[in-house]
């Protein structure tokens, strides 16, 4: 089974400057899982990317991944 917390973590950290600070919490709502990515503030720009590019293919990977184990999942990043 795929670990979409690690895998959004490993994601996100291999892009910022401070992966210390990257934090993954999970929250089940009925049929889908919201994932809540919490990074340092000045490392918001690089996880948005220009017009959201980056922000938007975090969410691509994860919900392909996330199809593969037969789940919804909505990424928040904060």
């Amino acid at each position: 089974m795929i670990d979409l917390i690690r895998l959004l973590e490993d994601m996100v950290r291999a892009i910022v400057e401070k992966p210390e600070e990257v934090k993954v919490t999970q929250e089940i709502n009925d049929d889908a899982v919201v994932l809540t990515l919490k990074v340092a503030k000045s490392d918001m720009g690089m996880v948005i990317g220009k017009h959201g590019n980056i922000a938007r293919a975090i969410r691509t990977v994860t919900k392909a991944a996330a199809k593969l184990a037969d789940k919804k999942v909505t990424v928040e990043i904060r």
